[in-house]
């Protein structure tokens, strides 16, 4: 019995390959051909097979060398291949892997697509076949400097993009999530995605550690439409909807602009980087802002950076938005100032 129970789960992986996240403690599986897997370890998920040992010696090399592979498993007619999935930055998150009779050949291999959102400065990096994943035209959209807002969708919330956020805001070193969303190509196609990312201390150049997300995506075959989404953030949402308005959920601690929940601000460069976005002089406006926030939505005038060079003056509201019981955002609303509130800020456009 236990040999036909293992030649039935071979059988069964032969048909699909093996997404393997590996930043953990120990390897995860997230995804079996395009069919998401919430971070099951590698050993449980292996557990019926015979061939478990030499498969999870294969995923370890694959990990060590970055280097995929093609090796028989020794006293059977069994092959095991891999492929790494490496970071532009060289840095492996994965590990694909299958397992078959050596005289046949794997199904088309699904391609992962590695980024890395850093949390600390509110930086993204991608890789053209993320971009890919979620619908995105690689030959059009940067892979480096891009906002956290670049790469979700600007729509209402997703059930799983509420729980991803959430963590966005509180993880810690460690912390891993995996969940699938409805992404949409250029052309409004349906581009169901998973995604798995795990947050780790990364050091950079200055000699200090950021958190970041080190992230793995891939095309999902409808496994998305089981994830409801957010139904009362959304009510929430859609009830302070206004002509106008530009709605962006931010991180109230580093003020990272996460998602866009209208389409974004056409009035400021909210895709800059590595210089302030509010006027150095805006500091007491913002200063009040906290004041009031503590107690209240808060609400003012500031410069922002404008496209193109100088600063153009929004009226800016946040309000406390609760993705979870323990997690707060900022829901940041953005119009273009009355001529009356310009006025009475002060501010100009220098």
């Amino acid at each position: 019995m236990k040999q036909l129970s293992g030649r039935l789960y071979d059988r069964a992986m032969a048909h699909d390959w093996l997404l393997v996240e590996i930043l953990g403690d120990e390897p995860v599986v997230v995804a079996q051909g395009g069919q998401l897997k919430n971070l099951v370890p590698l050993n449980a998920f292996l557990r019926r097979s015979p061939h478990r040992p030499a498969i999870a010696y294969a995923v370890a090399l694959t990990t060590r060398t970055g280097t995929g592979l093609s090796q028989l498993v020794p006293a059977t007619d069994r092959v095991i291949r891999t492929e790494a999935v490496r970071m532009s930055d060289g840095r492996v998150h994965g590990v694909q892997v299958w397992s078959g009779g050596a005289d046949e050949e794997p199904p088309e291999r699904p391609v992962p697509g590695p980024a890395i959102w850093d949390l600390t400065s509110g930086v993204s990096t991608a890789t053209r076949a993320s971009l890919a994943n979620k619908g995105m035209d690689p030959d059009i959209q940067p892979t480096h400097g891009r906002s956290f807002a670049d790469d979700l969708p600007r729509r209402g919330l997703h059930g799983g993009e509420t729980k991803m956020l959430a963590m966005a805001i509180r993880s810690k070193p460690g912390d891993a999530f995996c969940g699938c969303w409805e992404g949409c190509d250029p052309r409004g196609h349906p581009a169901p995605y998973g995604f798995v990312a795990r947050a780790v201390l990364q050091p950079v150049a200055d000699g200090s550690e950021h958190l970041v997300f080190r992230t793995m995506n891939w095309r999902c075959r409808g496994d998305c439409h089981s994830v409801a989404p957010d139904d009362l953030a959304q009510r929430i949402l859609d009830g302070l909807a206004q002509p106008g308005t530009h709605r962006a959920l931010v991180s109230l601690e580093t003020w990272t602009l996460l998602k866009w929940l209208d389409e974004p601000c056409p009035h400021y460069d909210w895709r800059a980087t590595g210089a302030p976005i509010v006027h150095p002089e805006d500091e007491p406006v913002i200063a009040a802002m906290t004041a009031d926030f503590a107690k209240r939505p808060a609400s003012g005038v500031l410069r922002l950076k404008g496209n193109g060079g100088g600063w153009v003056p929004m009226h800016v509201t946040v309000n406390r938005f609760e993705l979870d019981e323990k997690t707060v955002a900022g829901l940041m609303s953005l119009r273009l100032p009355t001529a009356a509130e310009l006025a009475d800020s002060g501010l100009t456009t220098r």
